[in-house]
């Protein structure tokens, strides 16, 4: 079975920096996409980041110049590094991992990033 453990969520200042974390664990025989979510009370779920095998990311415009995903394929491993935070970041984030050779998708719990101001 496949898990996911987020970790890195809290409660920031506006201006403040949080670094989340989603490793995937168990028989997921490698990672293709690995991508963050937010979800804002009463919205829907919205793209943050995604990045690629190879690397090439896509970012929400709203967060272009401020947030940073990276990851560790052999850890099979995302992050989110999340600078210059402002009160319209604040939400669940949620990792979403697709698994290598399949259209398999994997979601995680998701962990509270509150930005006050």
């Amino acid at each position: 079975q496949v898990q996911l453990v987020e970790s890195g969520g809290g409660l920031v200042q506006a201006g403040g920096s949080l670094r989340l974390s989603c490793a995937a664990s168990g028989m997921i025989f490698g990672t293709a996409v690995m991508g963050w979510y937010r979800q804002a009370p009463g919205k829907q779920r919205e793209l943050v980041a995604d990045i690629s095998r190879d690397g090439s990311t896509n970012y929400a415009d709203s967060v272009k110049g401020r947030f940073t995903i990276s990851r560790d394929n052999a850890k099979n491993t995302v992050y989110l590094q999340m600078n210059s935070l402002k009160a319209g970041n604040t939400g669940v984030y949620y990792c979403n991992v697709q698994r290598r050779y399949s259209s398999t998708t994997y979601w995680g719990q998701g962990t509270q990033v509150t930005v006050s101001s």
